[in-house]
Formats: C-alpha cells, sequence, structure tokens
C-alpha cells in the first residue's frame, strides 16, 4: 500500500476500526521518534568528546624478566650410556643435585686405571727433567772447569814463550859475544902468523894462537847452536799457544753442545709433563661428568632422554628445568609501524589468559581484570615473526600479577599512549592516520632551541 497513485482507496477502509491504523495516522508516533532521535544525536554528541586514550594492541606471552631464570634444558657435554637415573619429572632439584650417571662409551677411556697411570707418567717425566736438569748443571760445571784450565794453561804457556823469547835474547848477546871473540882471535891469529914468519914469535906462541882461535870458533859455533835451540823453543812454545786455545776452545764448545742439547731434551720433557698434565686434568674433569648435575635450583619438567643402557651424543638435551626463582616479564611483539611509539617506562595494561578481563580499549581505568606494566627493554632488531620484541616488567605501584602465573602463557597487552577525544580517534582510524606521537622532552627541547 504505497498510496502512490491518483485514485486513493482509503475511503473504502475504515481505519477508525483498527487500533494500529489508527495509532500510524496519528500525530503523536512522529513527534516521539522525532524526539528518540534528537536525544539518541545528543547523546553521541556528548560521546563523542570524552576522552579516549590512544593504545597500540599486541599479543605476548609470559617469559621472564632475566635470562637465567628461564626454562632451559640440561645438556651433557660428553657421550655416554646411561646407567641410572636419580630424578623423576615433577621434581624439585637443588643446584648441583645429581640428575643422573653415564658411563664411557669411547674406547680412549676404557682403562679404569687411567688417571693412576697417567700420574705415573707425568712422575717419569718429571724426573727424565730434573735429570736433564743436573746433567745442565754438571756441563755447567766441567765448562767453567775448562775456561778457568784453559786460562792458567795459556798464562803457562805465555809465561814459556815470554822464557823463550828471552832466552833468544840472551842466547843472541852470547853468540854475538862469542863471534867478535872469533873474529879478534882471527885478527890476533893473522898478526901472529905474520909475527912468526919475520921470526919474532915462535912456532908455539902460534899454535896457541891458533888454538884460541879454534876454541873461540867452537864457542861461536855453540852460541850459535844454542840460539837456534832457542829459536825453535819459541816456535814451539807459540804452536803450544795456539793448539792450547784451539783444544779448550774445541772442549768448552763440544761441553757446550752437550749442554745445549741437554737443554733440548729437557724442554722437550717439559713440554711432555705439559701435555700429560694437561691430559691429567682434562681425565680428572672428563671422570667428573660421568654424573649429570643441576646447574640451579629448579623443577625438573621433562625427561628428554629415558631408559637405561641408551647412548647419548655429546651436547644433547637430556631433560628440561624450570627455575625455581624468577621475575615474570611479559615479551610481546608490536608492527614496525608502531615501534617508533614505544619506549622505556611507558604504561601498558595485560590481560592474562585464563584470567576472565572487561576490557575497555581507551579506557583503561574502566577496566576490570587487567594488570599494569612497564616497557623495560625494547630490541634494536626484528624478530622471526618480522616484529619487534618489547620486554615489559610489573608495575610495582598497581596491582602484583597472579601468582598463579606460568612462564609460556599468553597475554593480550595494550601499550597506552596520548589521550585524545572520541571524535579525534575516529576521524583518525577512518583516515588511516596513525596515533598521536609527542614527548614532553622533545618539546621542551624545541622550545628551548627557538628560545
Amino acid at each position: 500500500m504505497l498510496n502512490i497513485s491518483n485514485k486513493g482507496i482509503g475511503h473504502a477502509f475504515e481505519n477508525n476500526k483498527f487500533s494500529a491504523l489508527r495509532h500510524i495516522n496519528s500525530m503523536k508516533s512522529g513527534k516521539v521518534f522525532l524526539r528518540l532521535l534528537v536525544v539518541v544525536f545528543a547523546i553521541a554528541f556528548i560521546f563523542m568528546f570524552l576522552p579516549w586514550t590512544q593504545n597500540v594492541r599486541a599479543e605476548g606471552d609470559v617469559t621472564t624478566l632475566k635470562p637465567d631464570q628461564r626454562p632451559q634444558t640440561i645438556h651433557s657435554i660428553i657421550a655416554g650410556r646411561i646407567e641410572k637415573w636419580y630424578i623423576q619429572e615433577g621434581d624439585y632439584v637443588s643446584k648441583g643435585d645429581t640428575i643422573l650417571f653415564i658411563s664411557e662409551i669411547k674406547d680412549d677411556y676404557f682403562d679404569p686405571n687411567l688417571l693412576e697411570r697417567t700420574q705415573e707418567q707425568v712422575k717419569s717425566k718429571e724426573f727424565a727433567v730434573k735429570s736433564y736438569m743436573e746433567k745442565v748443571k754438571a756441563l755447567d760445571n766441567r765448562i767453567d772447569a775448562l775456561s778457568q784450565t784453559g786460562k792458567l794453561k795459556l798464562e803457562q804457556t805465555k809465561n814459556k814463550l815470554k822464557q823463550a823469547q828471552l832466552k833468544i835474547l840472551s842466547d843472541s848477546i852470547d853468540y854475538k859475544a862469542a863471534s867478535i871473540s872469533f873474529k879478534i882471535g882471527e885478527d890476533q891469529f893473522d898478526r901472529m902468523q905474520n909475527l912468526y914468519d919475520e921470526g919474532l914469535k915462535s912456532l908455539t906462541d902460534l899454535e896457541n894462537r891458533k888454538n884460541k882461535v879454534q876454541e873461540a870458533q867452537a864457542k861461536m859455533i855453540s852460541s850459535e847452536n844454542k840460539l837456534l835451540t832457542t829459536r825453535n823453543e819459541l816456535i814451539n812454545a807459540q804452536v803450544e799457544l795456539t793448539s792450547i786455545q784451539a783444544q779448550y776452545r774445541d772442549d768448552i764448545a763440544k761441553a757446550e753442545s752437550e749442554k745445549y742439547t741437554a737443554m733440548s731434551n729437557m724442554y722437550d720433557a717439559e713440554a711432555t709433563v705439559t701435555k700429560l698434565q694437561n691430559q691429567y686434568s682434562n681425565y680428572s674433569f672428563r671422570s667428573n661428568l660421568y654424573y649429570i648435575t643441576s646447574p640451579q635450583n629448579g623443577y625438573i619438567t621433562k625427561a628428554l632422554q629415558v631408559g637405561l643402557g641408551e647412548t647419548i651424543k655429546e651436547g644433547s638435551s637430556i631433560v628440561s628445568i624450570m627455575p625455581a626463582d624468577y621475575s615474570l616479564a611479559i615479551a610481546l611483539y608490536v608492527k614496525p609501524i608502531d615501534l617508533p611509539l614505544m619506549e622505556v617506562g611507558q604504561e601498558v595494561r595485560i590481560q592474562f589468559d585464563g584470567w576472565p578481563a572487561i576490557v575497555f580499549s581507551g579506557w583503561p581505568n574502566t577496566s576490570y581484570g587487567t594488570y599494569g606494566g612497564k616497557v623495560f627493554a625494547i630490541d634494536n632488531f626484528i624478530s622471526d615473526n618480522g616484529k619487534f620484541r618489547v620486554l615489559v616488567e610489573p608495575d610495582t605501584l598497581q596491582y602484583h600479577w597472579p601468582t598463579a602465573l606460568r612462564v609460556g602463557g599468553g597475554t593480550n597487552n595494550m601499550l597506552l599512549l596520548k589521550q585524545v577525544p572520541i571524535w579525534y580517534e575516529l576521524w583518525r582510524q577512518l583516515n588511516g592516520f596513525p596515533p598521536d606521537f609527542y614527548k614532553k622532552n622533545k618539546q621542551n627541547q624545541f622550545s628551548s632551541a627557538n628560545k
């Protein structure tokens, strides 16, 4: 019944007989509807001017504030065979408690007396080092003795050489005197011969003078022979001096060579001792690794290796443990576009999974069941999920977080930003603008710079 034709049919009906038609045709219904629209628009208009807190929504999970408080796995440093378990899942362990005992599977360590025999090798090599040290000391004493003896021998030979030189000087003087005597004797014999020829001297005098000349000649020859003998002694002394220097130089060089050989052997023995000591320490430390202990106080959550007789590799995970003492935190992930809005100390509202909450986005003070937090740290590198991780710590000025929280639980988080009217937030959302980003310190710096 759109009533759009020029020919109406309203006269064919009696509208007064029907209450619904009477109510529709009355003017009061239109006034009521108009008033209702005015009231609704007025309320909506007033509502637009209510304050609204801009926020960034992000999902996260419960973690710990320090890395050493997070769940971890205990590994075996060496390969081995599981022999005995000392714990079961859910047990509380203190730091140093034994979790598992493993036995050796490498043939290099099968010897049960490996430590004792290695210690004996170390002692033997230490004795060898001491022996080489004593040999070096003995060779040092020998070298000192050879040096001292060589000096004395050289002094003795030098004295002998000097004696030969002085003796040559004395013999040369004797030879010179004998030569002069012989020359004088010859001159006297010649004069005696002339006198004998003239009959002034007798034959006996001539023969006596001749005999004296021969004696002078014999004395000269003897002096010359003695001088030559002394010169030979000088040469022998020089040869002996050179020979002694060469001999003691060779003896000292030989002793030093033996000394350096002993020192080389001593250093090799010391290197072997050091190597064996290192090996002994490694064996001793390895024997302590057969008992795998807890690194801290905590609860055993899951055994990753099971059974007895099972072999495990080096670095294999054995059990997972949750530390007993920890400080909870929230690790939430924000989009790169929201990262510039984050700052340390920023307020965060948190809704934990399993804790019912009525959340009014933009009105954190009227939300029920949410908890407060503050931004503790912001990663400078993007995570594998393409977002940046933000670490949130509890806000000590607000309600404490539930004591029943466990690491790994999920959270829904709101990072609170600037407070604006609702109409501005709707206008921003419709236009796709980012939230307002203003900082007081930056404004103050800007105003001070203008001044």
